[in-house]
């Protein structure tokens, strides 16, 4: 399947790209955290267990155990806090 991935803030920045096209033979967003992970550097340090990191699926945030659909959208990007 294929997904369009997008990263936000100091994602974005440690990882050099706002946005790619990625071949993706996983099923969940884990398995694609996993994928990015195994890039090693700033993946591996950003996308580690124990970052904190959210995952959206076509705009809506999910767990790290949703099911990924063919052609979607998922934005990857820290948590975001007001005041």
């Amino acid at each position: 399947m294929t997904l369009r991935i997008i990263y936000f803030a100091r994602l974005r920045e440690r990882f050099g790209m706002a946005e790619e096209s990625l071949d993706f033979a996983g099923v969940t967003a884990a398995d694609l955290v996993a994928a990015l992970q195994v890039r090693g550097g700033a993946w591996a340090e950003e996308l580690a267990a124990g970052r904190a990191f959210r995952v959206a699926v076509n705009q809506d945030i999910v767990a790290l155990d949703a099911a990924l659909p063919d052609g979607a959208e998922v934005a990857i990007f820290p948590p975001v806090t007001g005041g």
